[in-house]
């Protein structure tokens, strides 16, 4: 039995990931702005009030979260704005690089403490932030954060590889959630999160830093 701290877990993947762990038996604590009867029901630790992009609220949880070990953290909380080129929206794209790139670097440097050897850390990206996958434009200030984001975890790997700490850049594939307002071509959040939990489990210090689809596929940067 190991413990996860899930961000972004009040819905969608987030509360998905909670349901599947908790199910097979590992501890959760799971972190939200607000809460939601499904998150609730699930029976796991809640810590609401939770902004990653708030620095005394990361501090707050820090502090109760104080000599408590975290096996896995899982970087989920994000957001999906669409630009085009000819609808550019430099707030929307700050805020994009703030939520999606900044705060979950900033967040992992925090909980650094609860975090040993053999921890993971898992960073929710997409294959929208791979440079070369590209092929359709557009969306700017999502793909240029996950970009951004992508690069933060390579670094990351690097950096906390003496610890024993391993870390995964997931892209969950495209997923029946709010997000991507339920889009009928997705899979469903269950069958994603069966996938994400799989290339967790298969993280080791061997393989870390690497990028990978869900399905196990490896994506390119």
């Amino acid at each position: 039995m190991a413990t996860y701290l899930v961000t972004g877990a009040n819905r969608g993947i987030g509360l998905e990931y909670c349901k599947q762990l908790r199910e097979r038996g590992d501890d959760v604590i799971a972190t939200c702005r607000s809460s939601t009867k499904e998150l609730d029901d699930l029976g796991v630790r809640v810590e609401v009030g939770i902004d990653i992009t708030s620095g005394e609220s990361v501090v707050n949880l820090k502090n109760k979260l104080s000599g408590f070990k975290i096996d896995v953290l899982i970087q989920n909380a994000g957001i999906l704005e669409r630009n085009s080129l000819f609808e550019l929206d430099p707030e929307s794209i700050r805020r994009q690089f703030e939520i999606n790139a900044l705060s979950p670097l900033c967040f992992t440097r925090a909980m650094l403490n609860n975090l040993s050897e053999g921890s993971k850390v898992i960073l929710m990206t997409s294959r929208m932030g791979s440079i070369k996958d590209n092929s359709s434009g557009g969306s700017y200030g999502y793909r240029m954060s996950k970009v951004a984001l992508c690069m933060a975890g390579k670094s990351l790997a690097i950096d906390l590889k003496p610890n024993g700490i391993a870390v995964a850049l997931l892209h969950p594939g495209l997923v029946k959630t709010g997000m991507t307002s339920f889009t009928p071509q997705g899979i469903t959040p269950e069958k994603s999160v069966q996938g994400l939990i799989r290339r967790i489990d298969l993280l080791d210090l061997a393989n870390t830093g690497g990028f990978w689809h869900a399905n196990g596929e490896t994506l390119p940067w």
